[in-house]
């Protein structure tokens, strides 16, 4: 299927690893022109060689705080010196998390400052870049815990749900310039830093921390939350439904959002 994304123009916030990269790796395969925007100069390097070998010769990692308003608006304006133009801005962004009484004001603020105001200030920056291309379509990363509560990602959770809200009201403000706004809610996903952060907690219970099926098995012990197929989710799996959804080939689907958790009891 061509999606037509040969040329396109696209920006991965949180590009440098995990989903973003997985997604910016597909939009570079599909002859994307890609631009990916994370913290770490080393960690955008790496990335911006997967993105060449990938198909994307003239990828760029440019060094963006998404907590801080003013590097956002410095990393926009990049891209727009580069280009002029945007086709597709997929924001991958998450935040911290925490136990609710161990969360201070400070520690809230934080997460709403990366969880949802990353967002924002993201799409405020790329709107007249998006405006001035011939298509052009948007799509957040929220999660699976926007409907799933989960009591240790209290203030994530609630940042996500609030970033949710945003894309549903984006896609009907922004139709009538013919932009495409959409969510995706990815389950548990297995990246690096997933399997790091857990790998000590899982193997305690004779459990990789790598391996899909036990990382499932683990999560119904410890939260009674299964999926129905019975193990987590890969990165290249929120890749190709979040780079459907930013192409041109996706010409009708606007305001949704779509559960990648390999089947939950959730709508």
């Amino acid at each position: 299927m061509d999606l037509g994304l040969a040329g396109a123009a696209a920006v991965v916030t949180g590009g440098s690893k995990g989903m973003g990269l997985a997604i910016a790796e597909t939009l570079a395969a599909e002859g994307a022109r890609v631009a990916v925007m994370a913290r770490s100069r080393s960690a955008l390097d790496a990335a911006v060689e997967v993105l060449c070998a990938a198909g994307a010769p003239d990828a760029v990692g440019l060094s963006v705080d998404m907590s801080d308003a003013e590097s956002i608006a410095a990393g926009f304006d990049s891209v727009a010196q580069r280009w002029g133009e945007l086709n597709s801005l997929i924001h991958t962004i998450g935040p911290g998390d925490g136990y609710f009484e161990e969360m201070s004001d400070d520690q809230w603020e934080e997460t709403f400052a990366l969880g949802t105001m990353s967002a924002v200030r993201s799409i405020r920056a790329a709107l007249p870049m998006l405006r001035a291309a011939r298509w052009a379509r948007i799509v957040t990363l929220s999660a699976h815990s926007i409907q799933r509560q989960n009591p240790r990602i209290v203030a994530y959770t609630a940042s996500k749900a609030a970033l949710s809200s945003v894309t549903k009201n984006l896609s009907k403000s922004l139709a009538k310039d013919g932009i495409l706004v959409n969510c995706v809610c990815p389950g548990t996903i297995v990246t690096a830093s997933f399997t790091e952060n857990l790998k000590g907690i899982l193997a305690a219970d004779g459990l990789n921390a790598s391996d899909p099926k036990d990382v499932m098995t683990w999560i119904d012990k410890n939260f009674h939350q299964p999926c129905d197929l019975g193990r987590a989710g890969l990165p290249e799996e929120i890749a190709s439904v979040t780079t459907y959804l930013a192409s041109k080939r996706n010409g009708y689907v606007t305001g949704a959002t779509v559960n990648v958790d390999g089947g939950s009891d959730f709508v």
